[in-house]
């Protein structure tokens, strides 16, 4: 480290003088064990650390405290259909060490070969106390991630692992769908997956799919099973096809610039979790003004603001980084609250905009990387998009 940019994490730490003393919890389906986790560290929290007045300024010198650490290794749960505690952070893994070739940085040329591997992500991820992973076969790193896990020292027990299998294996069918999840466990050093998910409802094979999955929930491979970016009318076709355990989780885009009420109202009657991913926009909003006025009321940065505004709804928040520092910023999103007034205008940032563009990629995404990529072959035209 230079001599200047420790003077700077100097000078920040001992102009940290706005001392945390929100002691509020998220409002959530929370289990007894994680609520009581989550308060003791926060009692801890408000007599120990402060937050920053420029919260900015953190990324100067912020690596993992054992405090911080704390925040992340008893986080809130919430309760599956089971009654797993599934948590209510994790990390996500897509475009980290590895960029998918369909994926549409890479097509579009706009992305740089990453700086980093997967493994160093992992890893970091792990030590900062992130326990939940969420991998994909499209993301195409989980043997970095599975070296990650082994290194870390981190016990099986201790760890939520998710994945999902791509449209390509899902249309080959049965067995395709069986040799992928086998290899899944290969490459993240396992014997089961925590969360199994269907990555997208590949139309005429996500049914047969899914079937799948709940043969191999009965053969011990899977702890839970569930879907990714289906609509509610891919629900209702599964339901109408006879299956005989309804998915426990969707992992669906949800932001404050993506807040689909109906769809998301609609799964939550049904008991259905769920999963935010691109929680953070990419990055893509970090300039609003919104997340500006709103950060700098509660000393927190916008990603904080948009991590609380997930939690609090009750989803599961998925933030990803390659850099240690933004890692441990993103998980920090439990020692605050926002008000009923906030969380009502973040909610009204979406514009009509945000759900066409949606249902445009959703008709473009149910057939992609199959042998109908590029068709409306099969393609439901009318969905719910808000």
């Amino acid at each position: 480290m230079n001599i200047a940019r420790s003077a700077a994490s100097l000078l920040f730490v001992s102009a940290a003088t706005t001392t945390a003393t929100t002691t509020l919890l998220p409002k959530l389906p929370l289990s007894t064990a994680g609520r009581t986790a989550g308060l003791a560290f926060v009692n801890s929290f408000t007599t120990t650390s402060s937050i920053p007045s420029d919260p900015s300024s953190s990324r100067l010198c912020m690596m993992p405290s054992c405090e911080q650490k704390q925040t992340l290794l008893s986080c809130p749960t919430i309760p599956l259909r089971d009654g797993t505690s599934h948590p209510a952070i994790g990390f996500g893994t897509y475009k980290v060490g590895f960029i998918p070739s369909s994926a549409s940085s890479a097509v579009s040329g706009t992305t740089d070969e990453p700086q980093r591997t997967a493994e160093e992500c992992i890893r970091d991820a792990l030590d900062v106390g992130y326990r939940f992973l969420e991998c994909a076969e499209f993301y195409g790193n989980e043997v970095e991630v599975g070296k990650a896990i082994k290194a870390s020292g981190v016990k099986r027990e201790e760890l939520f692992l998710c994945s999902k299998v791509w449209t390509t294996t899902i249309e080959k069918g049965e067995e395709a769908v069986r040799a992928r999840l086998d290899k899944t466990l290969a490459d993240l050093g396992t014997d089961y997956v925590d969360l199994y998910l269907i990555h997208w409802p590949v139309p005429g094979k996500h049914v047969e799919a899914y079937k799948t999955l709940e043969k191999l929930q009965q053969e011990g491979k899977i702890r839970n099973i569930g879907v990714s970016n289906y609509a509610v009318e891919d629900y209702k076709e599964l339901l109408d096809e006879g299956i005989t355990s309804k998915p426990t989780v969707n992992q669906i885009e949800i932001n404050p610039f993506l807040y689909r009420k109906n769809t998301i109202d609609y799964f939550q009657s049904e008991g259905v979790i769920l999963q935010s991913y691109r929680s953070l926009r990419d990055g893509k909003a970090m300039d609003h003004p919104t997340l500006s006025k709103i950060g700098a009321v509660h000393s927190k940065s916008p990603a904080q603001i948009l991590g609380r505004w997930c939690v609090q709804h009750g989803f599961i928040y998925m933030p990803k980084s390659v850099k240690k520092e933004r890692m441990v910023e993103n998980g920090e999103v439990f020692d605050f609250e926002l008000s009923k007034e906030e969380m009502e205008e973040l909610d009204e940032l979406t514009s009509p905009d945000a759900f066409s563009a949606f249902g445009a990629l959703y008709r473009k995404c149910v057939n992609r990387d199959t042998t109908k990529d590029g068709t409306m072959e099969g393609v439901k035209m009318d969905v719910t998009i808000d």
